[in-house]
């Protein structure tokens, strides 16, 4: 009977697309069929994502969990020898009569919102999902959802998916505390690469590393760079980073650098930039890796340069007048340089932007004149300290601001949203939540 079922949902997919040739019926039909199946989805209860009770019918063993557009595991299930409804099937084929090949290209234009359900279909979409194997295919046709990362709590991540504008939560970080809880409150900078988000802290002796896997809806605790770090700049670009400057455990800046592959899960030291440099950021543009601004010199001296990595030649090139800072008289004279926030800066369709905290704008680098030019304002209620609780991150083609205003006992956290190729700042609002803090860290993971 499940068998039957599972072809006769073959049919309408490839009905639907020879005659529609449109992709997205796959999610919207592969959750009816989860439905039948006595499964259900992960739902939102107004803005939170809730975890929903899963049947056990058909002999499918999974009780609760949590898709956050990765997997529905439930917890502390590391096999892959679960049974799932629909496991007679083929588990070459996926959807049999429409073959292995038609099933992949049906399922990376999925949303990745949607994958939770569908690995529960069956063990073959399962494996694929939770093997990484359908983000590689993704990235490589160029099929890509940019969902915001951040966390307003010490230990705690959200989600937010700005095309379904739907906020989920991640699980709680539980690392092996020290009893100083030195990670807790540390100085901490976050990543996203590939399928992993990393959060950079320090513990009582040591800096360590927390990565959240997409694949697992998990911690894990472990990793080490070959030089460990903080207050650095960092990008990254599908399944690799950039990781350059910042401190060690003595509070030496550095000029050092290293890339990671979330791929191999390997660090790689390269080639020394031209400057040591802490609190400053890092974008790539036009393939390369830029890193901007910062502090610098026994004396903390505020950096106005930026460098350039060329990948290809491993060398690095320095660019004056690069950081979007505020300089001298337009600095007020009683902050200190360790008191701001590094550059807010993003890049959209290769193009570079920057976020003036202080005067509300935003800026757009011309590279040829190689000067900032104002373009429009930020959001009205994008409140910040020194930009310190302000998020400015590219999104896909988009650019967007995370922050709100703040008020005694309470505040809020907004999601807006701009797209540059549109004209000037419009500025749309995604998102909206109470949240009694800024926001701490901010990652972008498209994959």
């Amino acid at each position: 009977m499940l068998e039957d079922r599972a072809c006769l949902v073959s049919r309408d997919y490839r009905r639907t697309c020879e005659q529609e040739n449109k992709w997205h019926f796959m999610s919207y039909q592969l959750e009816n069929f989860e439905l039948q199946q006595g499964k259900r989805p992960l739902e939102t209860k107004g803005e939170e994502a809730v975890i929903r009770k899963v049947s056990q019918k058909s002999g499918c063993q999974l009780n609760t969990a949590l898709s956050i557009g990765g997997i529905l595991m439930p917890p502390g299930d590391n096999s892959d020898n679960q049974q799932h409804s629909g496991d007679n099937s083929d588990s070459s084929s996926l959807i049999p009569a429409i073959g292995r090949d038609n099933s992949i290209s049906c399922l990376i234009r999925c949303s990745r919102a949607d994958y939770g359900a569908i690995a529960a279909l069956n063990k073959s979409f399962h494996s694929l999902i939770r093997g990484g194997e359908l983000y590689r295919l993704r990235r490589k046709k160029g099929v890509v959802e940019h969902w915001v990362y951040f966390s307003c709590q010490l230990l705690e991540w959200e989600a937010f998916d700005p095309t379904r504008r739907r906020w989920m939560h991640l699980p709680l970080i539980d690392p092996r505390m020290d009893p100083n809880n030195c990670f807790v409150f540390s100085d901490k900078e976050s990543l996203a690469v590939g399928t992993e988000l990393l959060v950079f802290g320090r513990d009582l002796m040591s800096h360590v590393i927390y990565k959240y896997s997409l694949l697992t809806n998990t911690w894990s605790s472990g990793m080490s760079m070959n030089a460990p770090r903080c207050l650095f700049g960092s990008a990254s670009l599908g399944e690799i980073a950039i990781l350059a400057g910042g401190c060690n455990s003595s509070g030496n800046i550095l000029s050092s650098a290293e890339l990671y592959n979330s791929e191999e899960g390997t660090w790689k030291t390269l080639e020394k930039m031209k400057k040591p440099r802490k609190m400053c950021s890092a974008v790539f543009m036009d393939g390369k890796f830029y890193v901007i601004g910062g502090i610098g010199g026994t004396d903390s001296t505020l950096l106005t340069c930026g460098e350039e990595y060329n990948l290809e030649t491993e060398t690095w090139t320095e660019i004056s007048n690069m950081s979007p800072v505020r300089t001298g008289e337009a600095r007020e004279n009683d902050t200190p340089v360790t008191a701001e926030a590094p550059p807010l800066i993003a890049v959209v369709n290769n193009e570079l932007y920057a976020a003036d905290y202080a005067d509300m704008e935003v800026r757009k680098y011309n590279k040829i004149s190689k000067e900032w030019v104002t373009v429009g304002s930020l959001p009205e209620r994008a409140n910040s300290m020194n930009g310190w609780g302000l998020a400015f991150r590219a999104c896909g083609d988009r650019l967007i601001v995370i922050g709100g205003p703040r008020t005694f006992g309470g505040g809020y956290i907004e999601v807006n949203s701009w797209v540059p190729s549109e004209g000037p700042p419009q500025w749309v609002l995604l998102g909206r939540k109470q949240s009694g803090n800024f926001v701490y860290n901010c990652a972008v993971m498209g994959c």
